[in-house]
């Protein structure tokens, strides 16, 4: 029996596709998995029992990876699953900005006493008239799961889309409209595009990235999008250029302090992946993440261990070990089991950085002896049996 606590709410659709081997407790004491959204979790203290922790979200700033890693708890994220949420908000973000459709609304709420309203409408129209997105270039950073779906949409809708991703993967490549012009640096889009969109993780390599240099790259009227972390942006730089008028508009679902109330500035408070669909989706596929591990061993979609897939556990008895990335671990496996005349059916190992992950099939049960081995190995993390 397995037990799983939700440190945030966690839509149901996705808790009901647990099995009766699992039960819901209120603590995190002793729980085999943790249920999470938004919750900060870097001043918990993790239980020994504790296995795997599953974001409903792609983010996982609000986790402390390193700290999970080195404990042999896995973490999981959701990517993708709430990747078409955000992007319809990026594209509504791309039309507030481009026709002031906020100002002329809030026009009708002051004049709606106005006995000649829809006559004096046509006269004050001309202000908020803008433009259509329609032929403009947009440049998307970032092609991951949120970027491309982005990349694919603006081009439906007539514009002229430049993308750059340096990492970009096998399969979003696979996915990406053929229509979209591949950048060879950023710069090619801060100084030909006249609307950016950034769909990067915030790390020590991003953060900033949009700054005073990269905005001076910009044309002038510019309209800069961001709807994945607020750190990828230096704010008061361009709150700078919101004041000077070289940046139009900046959009974005992070209201802090520093852009709040800026004229030129368009903020919805964080509502990217706040739709049913995403959070169902989100919830759904973190209990099948968790569940694959617990169950299987399978690790996918995890952030501080590698991926590794042996498909659904048989008969055979599976043994898992996370561990440091070095020399000579596997060897020390092997030989733990041969000394005791254990025969492997089946193995992988997959590294990650500083970590990495190994599945042994055993086609016979496993002693305490030889788990108790296992477990003293050094550089060994966590060991687990799964019969």
């Amino acid at each position: 029996m397995y037990k799983y606590h939700c440190l945030n709410p966690i839509a149901d659709i996705g808790l009901n596709n647990f099995t009766e081997d699992y039960t819901k407790i209120d603590t995190d004491k002793g729980a085999d998995a943790l249920l999470v959204r938004s919750a900060v979790m870097h001043d918990m203290e993790f239980d020994k029992n504790l296995k795997a922790i599953g974001r409903a979200g792609a983010g996982v700033n609000n986790i402390p990876l390193d700290t999970c890693a080195e404990q042999g708890i896995v973490v999981f994220n959701t990517p993708g699953a709430n990747a078409n949420g955000v992007k319809e908000l990026v594209i509504a973000g791309m039309l507030l900005a481009s026709r002031d459709i906020i100002g002329g609304i809030n026009w009708v709420q002051e004049n709606e006493e106005d006995g000649n309203i829809l006559k004096d409408a046509e006269k004050a129209k001309k202000q908020f008239a803008g433009c259509e997105i329609e032929g403009k270039k947009l440049g998307v950073i970032g092609l991951g799961a949120i970027g491309v779906l982005v990349a694919n949409a603006a081009v439906h809708l007539g514009m002229e889309v430049y993308g750059y991703d340096p990492y970009l993967s096998v399969d979003a490549a696979w996915r990406l409209s053929r229509n979209i012009h591949h950048a060879k640096t950023v710069d090619e889009l801060y100084k030909d595009c006249d609307y950016i969109t950034i769909h990067v993780p915030a790390m020590d390599s991003t953060k900033g990235m949009i700054d005073k240099n990269a905005i001076g790259l910009m044309k002038d009227g510019v309209v800069i999008l961001n709807y994945a972390r607020n750190v990828l942006v230096d704010e008061e730089a361009v709150v700078d250029a919101l004041v000077s008028g070289h940046v139009k508009n900046y959009v974005t679902d992070f209201p802090t302090p520093i852009v709040a109330g800026v004229k030129g500035a368009i903020i919805t408070p964080h509502l990217g992946a706040s739709t049913e669909e995403s959070e169902d989706n989100c919830a759904k596929m973190a209990v099948a993440e968790v569940r694959n591990y617990l169950e299987n061993g399978n690790i996918q979609h995890s952030v501080n261990y590698p991926d590794c897939d042996m498909g659904v556990k048989g008969e055979n008895t599976r043994i898992t070990l996370l561990h440091h990335n070095i020399p000579n671990m596997i060897g020390q496996f092997t030989k733990i089991l041969a000394d005791d005349n254990m025969n492997i059916a089946d193995m992988t190992n997959k590294s990650k950085g500083e970590y990495a992950y190994t599945m042994i099939d055993i086609d016979s049960d496993v002693t305490d002896s030889v788990i108790e081995d296992l477990t003293k190995v050094k550089d060994v993390l966590r060991v687990r049996v799964i019969r």
